[in-house]
C-alpha cells in the first residue's frame, strides 16, 4: 500500500486488486493517496500550472478535512502548515548540489594535506579552492 502504483510489478498489482475487493474503504484511501502524491511530486511548473495545482490541492484538503477519515484531516493540517513551501517547490526547484560540491572539495583538501594543524591555513586553502577572491 505504501508503494506508488507506477512502481508496482504485475504480480503486486494483482495482489493489491484482490486486497481491495474485500476492503473498498482502503481502496478509496489508496486512490486518494495516489492523487495527492502525484500532485505533490510535480516540479518546475509555470505560474498558470501552479495556480491550477493550488486549486486542486485546496479541493483535496477540503475533502481531507470534512469527508475523509480523521487521519486525512491531520494530514490536511500538516499540508496547510507547509502550504507556502509546497507552492515554492512547484515553482522553483532547488537542490544542495553546490554545498555538496564544496564539501567534496574540503574533504579532498584534508586528504591531500593529511590534516591541517592550523585552522586558518585550512580555511584559506578552502576559500582559494572554492574560487573566493581574497
Amino acid at each position: 500500500l505504501r508503494k506508488r502504483r507506477e512502481r508496482l510489478k504485475a504480480q503486486e498489482m494483482e495482489r493489491l486488486k484482490s486486497f481491495f475487493r474485500g476492503n473498498p474503504a482502503i481502496e478509496l484511501a489508496y486512490e486518494f493517496k495516489e492523487r495527492l502524491c502525484g500532485l505533490l511530486n510535480k516540479k518546475s511548473q509555470t505560474a498558470k500550472q501552479c495556480r491550477d495545482n493550488i486549486r486542486k490541492l485546496k479541493e483535496m484538503m477540503k475533502i481531507m478535512k470534512y469527508e475523509a477519515p480523521t487521519e486525512f484531516g491531520k494530514l490536511a493540517e500538516t499540508i496547510s502548515e507547509w502550504f507556502a513551501p509546497i507552492i515554492r517547490m512547484w515553482r522553483f526547484t532547488k537542490n544542495n548540489g553546490i554545498t555538496e560540491g564544496f564539501h567534496r572539495k574540503m574533504k579532498l583538501i584534508q586528504r591531500r594535506a593529511y590534516g591541517y594543524r592550523n585552522f586558518e591555513n585550512y580555511r584559506l586553502r578552502v576559500l582559494v579552492e572554492c574560487g573566493v577572491n581574497l
